[in-house]
């Protein structure tokens, strides 16, 4: 079987590129090894519920913005989105709240109310982020990839920026915390668990440019999707399919098919059928994947496998719970982003300190009547959940002790959920690893470089045929990944 572009994997990334190259004219065949598309965005159900397992916060969807200008190639609409108003609370431990809202006003107001101690400071750090993001979201409309540009072609797009265009181009050196000199460790604190919730790592590691994107995004305003995250991955492959390219399930691919030169020419499926791709090869997977499963180590650059030994993402654990409705008119927010200790002088701790509650919304509540269906989402570090050697005693028991931690750290952050909500299931890492293979279940980007290092777009590979779209490789969540896949797409047809 031949096309011109294979992709692997039918996650959002992968979905988008496919569904971009199809509309305009490229052969292309998608391939995913589970029965439905979506990867770690597709819900998970139980017992009437349907639970989205990301954050259900979806950025950029703002009729000029990156998911029109995508849909507004493809033959469907896009999957109903509803304006989040605030787009979510940050609750700190002890419970003062700033609500992300797009009345700047009221915003700023907040902060000085609950951060009087650098209330000038705090004020003046959003204002030159929003400055920045404002500037960087213009930039992105006409020039998509400028974050992976050089640095002589940033410094020339960026010129028409005027009064901002000098602390964009100088930003790159920074990191956020960088910026955060002058003010309290409350409201680094306050930073640090948007960001470890937007961008997968703290103000020590996060760039300014990143940061102006991520923690911009809730007041620029976030949406809730009908359906959740599978239902645009289910409208990504319909439009695959309208535009004539082919989605294959039930489909998982063993490795690269390379010919007699060692070129990369296609994939072997586990069927045994090799699939033939006369263009490109895209994978969908982690980076780690990519080249371990994918390209295969073997044909890795040394180089590049030092590398992957010192890249780290997180895992997720899970809990899908069902709250009665009037605990959701209780809480006030769908959305509550809890900082659930102080830091100190020390370093932001995700497992300790971060929790996310994410409730379905009343409109879409995927949920029997008089209930909703809600995902609260802990960090925690992958390897803890592969070294088990015995039996799966071990395992169920970690399961269980982190059930009951973060049980606790969610009722002493959201004291007004009572007794009005219950445990439906649970998801650790392994949950992850068995449902997409990803390595040792990591979901989520890489922790980012520091800045200063040398910045290629995220779709290269090693060889000059593979590329890759990889929630690993464009922190940022679903916007991000959008809009890398809009930057592959253009690439491969010359746009």
């Amino acid at each position: 079987m031949d096309c011109e572009v294979a992709v692997v994997g039918g996650g959002i990334g992968g979905l988008t590129v496919a569904a971009l190259l199809a509309e305009r004219g490229v052969d292309v065949c998608l391939l995913e090894r589970e029965s439905r598309v979506g990867g770690c965005a597709a819900n998970f159900e139980k017992f009437d519920y349907s639970f989205e397992q990301g954050y259900g916060l979806y950025a950029s969807w703002q009729p000029n913005e990156i998911h029109a200008r995508v849909f507004s190639e493809l033959p469907v609409e896009p999957p109903e989105t509803r304006f989040l108003e605030p787009s979510y609370i940050v609750r700190l431990p002890d419970q003062s709240e700033v609500a992300l809202i797009s009345n700047t006003e009221k915003f700023e107001e907040n902060l000085r109310s609950v951060f009087p101690e650098c209330s000038a400071e705090a004020v003046e750090f959003y204002r030159r982020l929003v400055e920045v993001g404002a500037a960087l979201r213009r930039t992105f409309q006409h020039t998509p990839d400028i974050l992976t540009s050089s640095e002589a072609q940033q410094a020339n797009t960026l010129l028409r920026e005027d009064r901002i265009s000098a602390e964009i181009i100088g930003a790159p050196q920074q990191t956020t915390a960088d910026r955060l000199q002058a003010v309290s460790q409350r409201f680094r604190g306050f930073v640090d668990v948007q960001l470890q919730a937007l961008a997968q790592a703290p103000s020590s590691v996060v760039g300014y440019l990143p940061a102006a994107l991520a923690l911009t995004a809730p007041l620029e305003g976030m949406f809730a999707i009908r359906g959740g995250a599978g239902a645009l991955a289910d409208r990504l492959a319909e439009s695959i399919t309208q535009s004539g390219g082919r989605v294959r399930l039930d489909a998982p691919v063993l490795r690269l098919a390379y010919d007699s030169a060692g070129q990369a020419r296609g994939l072997d499926l586990l069927s045994g059928e090799t699939l033939t791709a006369s263009r490109a090869i895209i994978s969908n997977l982690t980076v780690w994947d990519t080249y371990g499963k994918l390209i295969g180590l073997n044909r890795t650059p040394s180089v590049i496998r030092q590398q992957l030994k010192t890249l780290h993402s997180w895992g997720a654990y899970l809990l899908y719970l069902a709250m009665d409705e009037d605990a959701a008119e209780r809480i006030g927010s769908d959305h509550i982003l809890a900082l659930t200790e102080w830091s100190g002088e020390g370093q932001y701790d995700p497992e300790r300190q971060h929790l996310m509650f994410a409730a379905a919304p009343a409109w879409d509540s995927r949920a029997p009547l008089g209930k909703r269906a809600v995902t609260v989402h802990a960090f925690t570090e992958v390897d803890d959940w592969f070294t088990f050697h015995t039996d799966e005693t071990e395992l169920e028991a970690k399961d269980q002790t982190m059930l009951e931690q973060c049980w606790q750290r969610l009722h002493s952050a959201i004291p007004e959920l009572g007794s009005s909500i219950e445990v439906i299931d649970t998801a650790t890492p392994r949950t992850f690893y068995d449902l997409t293979r990803r390595r040792l279940g990591m979901v989520g980007s890489v922790a980012p470089a520091l800045p200063g290092s040398q910045s290629l777009p995220g779709y290269v590979t090693s060889l000059p045929n593979v590329f890759l779209i990889s929630d690993t490789t464009s922190p940022g969540g679903l916007a991000s990944l959008t809009q890398a896949a809009l930057v592959l797409a253009n690439h491969l047809t010359n746009r």
